[in-house]
């Protein structure tokens, strides 16, 4: 594992990812989804549940499903109801309606709880980190990002929420990076994020100059990729209050 010593990582700001990030400690949301799946002994193949996963991301991301009001939990049953349905509809799953929602009610529970495990792990590093620096958030989300902050008890902890949908720009374009660091008011150079995407967060950020911490977990393929470009790589959001 890589990592620059502490003196060359120290920073007067963080820009935190949220998905991926805080909430799974660096799974892919994809790959937990599909475990989950696997536990509930659903019958599908990882291409089919692939399929359905993408779906669901593009739909959400192109429709006005999710309102502002929505907490993680509504969002998660709403995914997890399209990919489902997806499944069936394709002839890949063959089951009940009845069996689809009680598998779906298992999943939910499952995931959820899981959830709230990794968001509290996550809240305990950055309440002490916010105390020392202040703290940003830059997220690719579906508008309801305060909700879902004030659900986990992350509320107060980020001078600024920066999500896609609201101001209209996505990762992995560097510009909403470069808000961010603005919102920090701070320089590029004096600000380190923290993400689990190479491709969405380490390299748009090291584009504009900001120092990055790589959270590196299972990712949604097993394709090589640049660890290089992250100048510090780190398996535990424990590990920013002692070696980055």
């Amino acid at each position: 594992m890589f990592r620059r010593p502490l003196t060359m990582m120290q920073t007067k700001g963080y820009v935190f990812d949220y998905g991926g990030t805080l909430d799974t400690g660096g799974c892919h949301w994809g790959k937990k989804i599909w475990h989950a799946y696997q536990r509930e002994n659903v019958p599908v193949s990882w291409e089919q549940f692939r399929e359905a996963y993408i779906f669901a991301e593009r739909y959400l991301g192109s429709h006005r499903v999710i309102q502002p009001e929505h907490s993680f939990r509504q969002l998660l049953q709403i995914k997890l109801q399209l990919e489902l349905q997806l499944l069936r509809e394709n002839g890949y799953w063959t089951t009940t309606e009845d069996l689809c929602e009680e598998t779906c009610g298992r999943l939910l529970h499952t995931l959820y709880d899981e959830v709230m495990v990794s968001t509290a792990y996550s809240r305990e590093v950055l309440t002490k980190l916010a105390s020392e620096v202040p703290m940003v958030l830059v997220s690719n989300f579906y508008g309801n990002m305060p909700v879902v902050l004030r659900e986990f008890g992350f509320d107060g902890l980020f001078q600024r929420v920066i999500e896609s949908s609201v101001v209209g720009i996505r990762k992995p374009d560097p510009r909403i990076f470069q808000m961010g660091v603005e919102a920090l008011g701070l320089q590029s150079g004096e600000v380190t994020v923290v993400g689990d995407s190479i491709e969405k967060d380490i390299m748009p950020a090291h584009s504009i100059g900001c120092r990055t911490v790589w959270l590196k977990g299972e990712g949604w393929n097993d394709l090589p990729v640049d660890e290089s470009v992250a100048d510090c790589t780190i398996t535990d959001l424990r590990e920013l209050t002692e070696t980055c």
